[in-house]
């Protein structure tokens, strides 16, 4: 991105080529009566440059649903990790306290798998290294060049598929500049919260220079955990650190980067929703657990008996090549990612040990990229590139509940009126003495092994059909193999895998596939003038199929695996396969700057239609990924950032989002088969979108500056059989920012963010048998805090 806050609008602009206007608008804009600061951080009317197209391009002329945002402006408003980008992104919900990704939804596609067997919906980016899995991919936002949110499918843009939509973050590069520059920044606030990022840029010599920034953040627990002896949660401590390296000469130009970074933080929190049939029947088998705490203030009741863990270390490499031949750019894009993780949660979210789950996880993923784009003039411009990945992941689950537990609500369950309370009474009855673990706890643990590759190759060709007419076509080949091994040791229980998988193997059972799809896109693009460009698109998405990491697929006869105890790769069962998902989309947009350059305009519509989704589901016991149901979804996403006046800029997005989802039947929680048919994406608000109203006003050596920043959803939740008692309330969130930035390169603000103190759930699980009902993810109230920065050269 490149920052112009000087220079006049030539008279002569309408004869300006494009990208020469576009330089001269936002200059104009920019300038106004008010000189600012060099660094100002203040919202600025700016094209921002993006490399979404594998060309440098203002996103104002690129032909997607792409939300482009600026490093000064991710750092302005304290967004804290890669998922906080969601709050300013139009049709992209789902954000959440944890390192999961799969609750982030682009346009209602998410993952529906937690498990390591499969692939996300959503691909996360870092410099165009592809960031993978759960407790890898979240990683800090610092030293940020830019973040490009890109929504719908996207096959043709990056080495790695993504079916739902991609974030593509790009750090900042060390520059070829002389002398050191650089900035830090320090953020003290309330629960203890304290962070300072930095960076230095050092020029080497003329054609090298090298970048260290550094980040740390770390903040005490805000959910009051009504658990006697128990600590607030959701705290976390972060450390990262970055070496990059820029070298240049004639036409070559060589990036690095090597990251490190680690994380401590806790798990998801949870809260059982004490109401409804679920709640009742738990009660019924199990007794009430009397929580304690309010929940509508987000207190919550949790024994965390296996602890409570979100933690991860991750090592990130990359090299960046271009060399520049006559008629087009040769790109070698490589990245190796190393990632140790660690997770613990009490899912049930009682004071009850019902359900802990856990994992312990470790992975490698090795990727190379080779791109031509092509830098001739003329009416055909094009890309082509080929792309490969290796990924190696050692991942071990845990669940762990209290033996009693499981057999009161069972017992009872399946035999109503004989008042179980635990397994001594429950094997009386059926004549057995009972003998419980040294622990009384049911522990059941599975252990996978991955080994997945995989290969794509690509081609995008444009041809200016006239001077304003421009008609793209792509076409790309995937591939995917993928080796998956299981073994789901018998628990030392007396009940055996009773519960969690319902099945225990002597040793790995393994299972080797592969899935390749063509995939194309075709798009129609049409700028009648410099400020206006209309487009419309079909696009094909595709998503690999996998395995399912908690159970096993029938055998040849046709008998499930649950029940079954110790069993081989010579019994005849295998992994749990799943196929894969795919998409057709449709969309329609228009870009435009308005207003002799005082604001920048754009609206995408779009339909699709989705199927065969990836969802896990229950299969008399454990949890099974089957390929069920189709989607069809309508919607419309718009925003606008303008020019006010002088003093006061705005940033306004909103997205709408209609779905309906059918056949069902194989997921369903009613009793009647066809109750669940014509859902909506439950986990997607109908509305959302985000408002930021930024104010500015020289004063002495510099300029006050105040943003008022807001973003809201509409209801959602429910589940598939939409029941009132899960559903999650419309909210609003507001922050305030007031400060004072000096011309002498040093700034100062306050800031409370969730100003009203309004309280919501990142999310929710209807859940059933044993496991009630709940939310997860309590709000953060109100906080204020301070900051300080300063840039030097």
């Amino acid at each position: 991105m490149t920052n112009r806050r000087s220079g006049e609008l030539a008279s002569s602009a309408p004869f300006l080529k494009k990208n020469q206007l576009a330089s001269a608008v936002t200059a104009a804009v920019l300038t106004s009566a008010l000189a600012l600061p060099a660094a100002a951080q203040v919202l600025e009317i700016e094209e921002v440059t993006v490399t979404a197209s594998k060309r440098e391009e203002s996103v104002q002329d690129v032909p997607l649903a792409i939300t482009a945002l600026s490093g000064d402006f991710t750092q302005k408003v304290n967004l804290n990790d890669v998922k906080d980008l969601v709050s300013f992104t139009p049709g992209v919900t789902g954000n959440s306290q944890d390192s999961f990704i799969d609750a982030i939804s682009v346009r209602g596609i998410r993952t529906q798998d937690f498990g390591v067997g499969g692939d996300p919906s959503a691909a996360f980016f870092k410099n165009d290294l592809y960031e993978g899995r759960n407790g890898s991919a979240v990683t800090s936002l610092y030293d940020m060049d830019r973040a490009e949110i890109l929504r719908g499918p996207q096959g043709f843009l990056f080495g790695r598929n993504s079916i739902g939509g991609a974030f593509s973050v790009h750090t900042r590069k060390a520059e070829l500049k002389d002398g050191v520059s650089g900035y830090f920044e320090t953020d003290v606030g309330q629960y203890g919260r304290f962070a300072t990022e930095g960076a230095a840029n050092i020029g080497v010599s003329d054609n090298f220079a090298v970048r260290l920034a550094g980040y740390t953040s770390q903040e005490d627990g805000f959910v009051n955990n009504a658990y006697p002896g128990s600590e607030d949660l959701i705290a976390h401590s972060k450390q990262a650190l970055r070496f990059s390296t820029t070298y240049e000469k004639d036409a070559l130009t060589v990036h690095t980067m090597a990251e490190y970074e680690t994380r401590e933080q806790s798990g998801s929190v949870y809260r059982a929703i004490e109401e409804g049939d679920i709640w009742e029947a738990f009660v019924d088998s199990i007794g009430d657990p009397m929580m304690g705490g309010n929940p509508r203030k987000g207190d919550v009741d949790v024994d965390r008996y296996s602890g409570d863990a979100d933690d991860s270390d991750v090592l990130t490499l990359g090299v960046h090549v271009d060399y520049e031949f006559d008629k087009f750019t040769l790109t070698s894009n490589t990245g190796y990612k190393d990632h140790d993780y660690f997770y613990t949660e009490d899912y049930d979210g009682t004071p009850l040990n019902v359900n802990d789950f856990g994992m312990d996880q470790t992975g490698d993923y090795f990727q190379q990229e080779v791109r031509v784009t092509s830098t001739t003039d003329g009416p055909l411009s094009w890309y082509a590139g080929a792309s490969y990945y290796k990924e190696e992941i050692d991942a071990k689950f845990l669940f762990r509940g209290d033996e009693d537990f499981m057999c009161a609500y069972y017992g009872n369950y399946y035999y109503p009126g004989n008042g179980f309370t635990g397994c001594s009474d429950l094997y009386a009855y059926y004549g057995y003495a009972w003998s419980p673990a040294a622990d009384g706890k049911l522990t059941e643990t599975g252990h996978i092994r991955g080994s997945y590759s995989g290969w794509a190759s690509y081609v995008n060709m444009d041809y200016a059909l006239t001077d304003t007419l421009t008609l793209g076509l792509g076409m790309r080949y995937t591939r995917d193999d993928k080796d998956f091994a299981i073994s789901v040791p018998t628990p030392d229980s007396e009940l055996g895998p009773y519960w969690a998988y319902g099945f225990s193997t002597d040793g790995f059972i393994r299972g080797s596939e592969s899935w390749d799809k063509l995939t194309s896109r075709a798009m129609l693009t049409y700028q009648p003038n410099n400020e206006d460009t209309y487009y419309v698109s079909y696009t094909e998405g595709f998503k690999s199929g996998g395995f399912g990491s908690f159970n096993l697929a029938s055998n040849a006869a046709g008998d499930p695996a649950i029940g079954n105890t110790e069993l081989t790769q010579a019994d005849g069962f295998g992994p749990n396969v799943f196929d894969p998902e795919e998409i057709d989309s449709f969309e329609a947009g228009y870009k435009s700057t308005l207003f002799g350059g005082r604001a920048l305009f754009d609206i995408t519509g779009f339909m699709y239609n989705y199927t065969d989704l990836q969802v896990v589901t229950y299969d008399g016991g454990a949890s099974i990924v089957k390929n069920v149901g189709e989607v069809d979804s309508f919607g419309i996403e718009s925003s606008i950032t303008a020019e006010l006046n002088d003093h006061f800029n705005v940033m306004f997005s909103l997205g709408w989002l209609d779905s309906e989802a059918n056949k069902l039947q194989d997921i369903c929680g009613l009793e009647d088969a066809d109750g669940c048919e014509g859902s909506s994406l439950f986990w997607a608000p109908e509305f959302a979108g985000s408002l930021v109203l930024d104010a500015h006003f020289p004063y002495g050596d510099g300029i006050l500056t105040a943003s008022l920043e807001t973003f809201w959803e509409s209801e959602r939740g429910g589940g598939w059989e939409g029941l009132e008692t899960t559903k999650i309330d419309a909210y609003q969130d507001v922050a305030l920012r007031v400060g004072y930035e000096s011309n002498s390169n040093w700034r100062v603000d306050a800031y409370v963010e969730n100003l009203t103190n309004e309280f919501t759930w990142d999310g929710q699980n209807n859940n059933g048998g044993i496991l009630p009902s709940h939310f997860f993810g309590p709000k953060r109230p109100r906080t204020f805090g301070i900051r300080f920065g300063m840039d030097f050269d």
